[in-house]
């Protein structure tokens, strides 16, 4: 019998995202109110679909393997040389070049337990050892345990995704810099920015090209791309070289390359998602103070709604699915009492509201 190599072996079977395809198969709906995976409401630039659309027809040929133009774009965007950027199928691709790269079989990797749980796959997959450091009880960020047991541990790498998925909540800049600073030497840092488009640019770090940081970003978000797959890494010229040894040289969408170069040509489209979600994140606000319930402030495309315990979340995210509108819950405690939902159109943020109220109304009394 032909076995897959121990590490792989020893995963158990797991599906990391159950997607509304899935869920609409399995309840027979033809569709949701699709508020469950952080995709944009507002869709993609009309400038990237009208540019995608005219390239259709040349989808016979490969996309450019160094995505030569694109790396010139951001690297006017992020004050750098195109040298320092790695172009991959969103996030999740780059996260696991440098996985590959720099966490060697038996090595560890530190993340935060119930984060954006892709990186642990990847860890997992690559027969590395993760560590975990929790979330402080009120669901921030624990910079200081994180740094504690990167201090103890000195691990390969240490992920971290601010601002924070599932919580939505973000470490400022002072911070992260104080953070980053304090971390050993010979641990690379993996920060996860995949919603840095929603934040003031100047609480975010400015642009750091250090052999120990890797900056992950994305066009899934505010710029509405997220079936596309293309995100970013921004890194130094010796990191980006390492990765050009591993990566799957022609594994970025040629459409994707050309409809993100042309996304970031309209800087309008992309501030006037970045307000829509922000109306969308108030709406949510003003709607759990209405029903009692407590939330995080966010600085993302989504909100976390208090619901007091696993349970009643856990009850809730299957009755509003009964109702046809899809969220999402976090699956480790202290958030697990959470429920999350995407910014969506005034429509979709309506029909979430009016089956919300009518969900919680129902629960049995044990519930509550």
């Amino acid at each position: 019998m032909i076995r897959p190599t121990p590490a792989v072996e020893a995963i158990p079977a797991t599906v990391p995202f159950v997607g509304p395809e899935q869920l609409m198969r399995e309840s027979g709906r033809s569709e949701l109110v699709r508020l469950g995976a952080n995709e944009s409401a507002f869709g993609p630039s009309p400038k990237a679909v009208a540019a995608m659309t005219a390239e259709l027809a040349r989808l016979s040929w490969y996309g450019d393997p160094e995505s030569l133009d694109l790396r010139d774009a951001l690297a006017a965007k992020h004050r750098c040389s195109p040298e320092q950027i790695t172009i991959g199928s969103g996030i999740d691709d780059v996260m696991g070049l440098a996985v590959r790269a720099f966490v060697a079989p038996g090595a560890t990797a530190l993340t935060t337990r119930g984060t954006y749980p892709t990186f642990n796959y990847h860890v997992i997959g690559y027969g590395g050892r993760l560590l975990y450091a929790p979330y402080c009880d009120d669901g921030t960020l624990d910079l200081d345990a994180l740094l504690a047991i990167a201090r103890r541990e000195r691990p390969a790498i240490v992920y971290l995704a601010n601002p924070d998925n599932p919580s939505g909540t973000f470490a400022r800049r002072d911070a992260i810099e104080r953070f980053f600073g304090a971390l050993p030497h010979d641990s690379l840092f993996l920060l996860d920015e995949a919603y840095a488009d929603f934040v003031d640019e100047n609480h975010l770090l400015p642009p750091v090209f250090d052999d120990r940081i890797v900056r992950m970003r994305t066009f899934s978000k505010a710029y509405g791309m997220a079936g596309a797959r293309i995100g970013y890494g921004l890194a130094s010229v010796a990191t980006v070289r390492t990765f050009q040894k591993i990566r799957l040289h022609y594994g970025i969408n040629r459409n994707a390359q050309i409809g993100a170069l042309a996304a970031l040509g309209d800087e309008a489209f992309c501030d006037r998602v970045v307000r829509e979600t922000a109306l969308a994140r108030d709406d949510y606000y003003a709607l759990a103070r209405e029903l009692g319930l407590g939330c995080l402030e966010s600085t993302t495309n989504f909100v976390c709604i208090d619901l007091g315990s696993a349970e009643r979340a856990t009850a809730v995210v299957n009755d509003l699915l009964e109702r046809g509108v899809w969220i999402r819950k976090p699956g480790a405690p202290p958030l697990d009492r959470y429920v999350r939902v995407s910014a969506g159109t005034p429509e979709m943020r309506r029909a979430f509201a009016q089956a919300f109220r009518a969900v919680l109304a129902a629960l049995p009394v044990e519930a509550l």
